[in-house]
């Protein structure tokens, strides 16, 4: 499967997470910045509020793109085993890598909420949510932070991803829904027709659309 774009893959996850609809205490967490997008559309489409969940992968400068891990914002921290015994980095140097994302963390946290807390998940329907993931670091990352705030459920949403990388979400979560799982998997990027960078102004642009859509629905609370 294609997807023509980010707002493709959303409208499509809406589709299969229609028994949500209106649920009122539902709520979306996009991963910034492309789950944003996807997010935005799952909450027109099911009348959901919208928000962000911040968790930065880790990585190495000689390979930025491979994920080691990730740290969310509530200090969850997830470290994929494999990597880890792959590249032998001592407690140290993890630690050094950590401690360079705590900044970005801070950063997207002050810039995408504009002052606001993260809204409470204690007994809610939290639908987390991303444009597609390779190795799952930070979305693992995600899960085990909100399963700390005590939700009543989790349901991850995820257009693409590698079919060993989904065996292991279906544990972490209450219900998947995954629209691809190709085989072999090359990256996220290469499952869409348009795949540009999401921007910080983006971001920002939809998550105010998001909140005025609520604000227009008579049906949420």
């Amino acid at each position: 499967m294609i997807f023509r774009d980010r707002i493709e893959a959303g409208q499509l996850l809406a589709r299969e997470l229609d028994s949500y609809r209106d649920d009122p205490r539902g709520v979306i967490l996009a991963l910034p910045r492309g789950g944003v997008v996807v997010g935005y559309e799952l909450g027109l489409a099911l009348r959901m509020p919208l928000d962000v969940f911040i968790t930065q992968k880790l990585s190495t400068a000689d390979n930025p793109e491979y994920a080691l891990g990730a740290l969310s914002e509530t200090g969850a921290i997830y470290l994929n085993p494999d990597a880890v015994d792959m590249f032998s980095f001592s407690h140290d140097e993890i630690e050094s890598m950590i401690q360079a994302q705590r900044p970005e963390v801070a950063r997207r946290r002050v810039l995408y909420r504009q002052g606001r807390a993260l809204p409470t998940l204690v007994d809610r329907t939290v639908i987390l949510v991303d444009d597609g993931i390779a190795t799952g670091a930070t979305f693992f990352a995600t899960i085990e932070a909100i399963t700390e705030l005590s939700p009543r459920r989790i349901v991850a949403a995820i257009p693409v991803a590698p079919r060993d990388t989904i065996v292991r979400v279906r544990r972490a979560v209450d219900e998947l829904i995954v629209l691809a799982t190709p085989e072999p998997f090359v990256a996220v990027g290469h499952y869409y027709e348009n795949f540009t960078q999401v921007e910080d102004g983006q971001v920002l642009a939809l998550l105010k659309a998001a909140q005025n859509a609520q604000h227009s629905c008579p049906s949420q609370t």
